[in-house]
């Protein structure tokens, strides 16, 4: 942790050891990986109060209901390792991933709250959770099989979770077949059935009624369920969309992704819960040079100067996760509080703003690509929008070599 005004900041960078043991004072060590300050300065920051604000906003909104904070694909970016301890701090009581390896990166750093897999894990794949202590989800005999074999090799009873195609069509048992999956995993005396669960494929569209289809058809599984005697288990159908517009069918437990991130789920349900966005991505500007009219800027020469102008050159580009067609779509950055247009494509390493007659911007001034500065924002939907595509898919395309800093 560093001091930075009133903030306390812990970044973390990729890992650079070029100067082996002389290196220079000025270059510190963060969260135990060497990290260069001053090199390369492209940033992303995260506010982790954001996060916790937003579990608590979505545990308000379903008092009687548990939060699954689901920090998959590195939550969606942001950093799986303190996002979970934010999200725990703040009151969710299990994490949620999509891959086994992601549970043992959380339990490697302390983390003790229960880890469901959203995916059933293939055979091999069941050691890693047996070792590890996560919650598998179940759909298939080969899968419920492989969870008891390693559960009984391993001398312990496992918590499994059964997991019901109710329309998504992506995995889940079929709603006339999952009794079966549920009824094996009942009768294997290494495994226990602590929840069943569903995915809403439409949640965030308000008028859509699928989502009601949807919920009836896993009632009449939790029927059938409770009417075979089952014991009580953990029900829960809910994403971020059902926590903001579908309060009714909190039912145990509901999985928070984007919403927790501080972004709405669809543009039907902006501003229905007071989310705070947590994540803001940063650069410097590298260069400042003066082009003619009629330059062409970047490969391909997609732009043309208008007239004499000013051209910014900012260090980041396609290989962190900025599209290469973000400047020929209408993207912006922030420079100095004022929009300013991203022209020709982006390269790999760097991309070019056109700063008009504007001579006054400087090499180290910094450039907001997401986020606020002054009194102007650019949010992770509008990046979205430009590029015809969903916030998930912006945020979760920032890649490592943007280094996290988290506030």
């Amino acid at each position: 942790m560093a001091e930075v005004g009133q903030r306390r900041v812990c970044t973390v960078g990729v890992v650079i050891d070029a100067f082996g043991p002389g290196m220079p004072d000025e270059y510190q060590f963060h969260g135990g990986e060497r990290t260069l300050w001053g090199m390369r300065p492209t940033w992303c920051e995260i506010d982790v109060s954001a996060i916790a604000h937003n579990v608590e906003t979505l545990a308000a909104r379903l008092p009687d209901v548990d939060i699954c904070a689901v920090v998959k694909a590195d939550a969606y970016t942001h950093g799986a390792i303190p996002v979970a301890h934010a999200a725990i701090e703040a009151g969710a009581s299990w994490l949620a991933v999509a891959l086994v390896e992601e549970g043992v990166q959380l339990r490697n750093a302390g983390i003790d709250a229960p880890i469901l897999v959203l995916s059933e894990p293939s055979p091999s794949g069941m050691l890693g959770v047996v070792f590890n202590r996560l919650t598998p989800t179940l759909y298939t005999p080969e899968g419920v099989r492989a969870a008891g074999e390693e559960a009984r090799s391993a001398g312990i009873t496992l918590d499994v979770e059964v997991s019901v195609d109710t329309g998504m069509r992506r995995v889940g048992a079929e709603p006339d077949e999952v009794m079966g999956v549920i009824e094996s995993v009942i009768a294997d005396d290494s495994l226990t059935l602590g929840g069943v669960w569903t995915h809403c494929a439409v949640a965030d569209e308000l008028e859509n009624d699928f989502t009601q289809v949807q919920f009836d058809r896993f009632d009449r599984v939790l029927e059938k369920l409770h009417t075979g005697g089952g014991e009580a288990v953990r029900r829960h159908a809910g994403n971020s969309a059902v926590a903001i517009a579908h309060e009714a069918h909190g039912y145990d437990m509901v999985r928070c992704g984007i919403a927790m991130y501080g972004v709405d789920p669809s543009a039907e349900l902006h501003g229905r819960a007071k989310l705070q966005p947590a994540l803001s991505l940063h650069s410097k500007v590298s260069f400042v040079k003066q082009i003619d009219a009629g330059d062409g800027v970047g490969y391909g020469h997609h732009w043309h100067a208008p007239t004499d102008r000013w051209l910014a050159t900012v260090p980041i580009g396609y290989a962190d996760g900025v599209r290469r067609d973000l400047g020929l779509r209408g993207g912006e950055v922030l420079i100095n509080g004022i929009r300013r247009p991203i022209v020709g494509v982006v390269t790999m390493d760097q991309l070019m703003v056109d700063l008009g007659d504007d001579s006054s911007v400087s090499v180290d001034d910094e450039v907001v690509l997401i986020g606020p500065q002054g009194d102007d924002v650019i949010t992770a939907a509008e990046v979205a929008d430009r590029l015809d595509t969903i916030p998930y898919e912006v945020l979760c395309a920032i890649g490592p070599r943007v280094s996290r800093t988290y506030v």
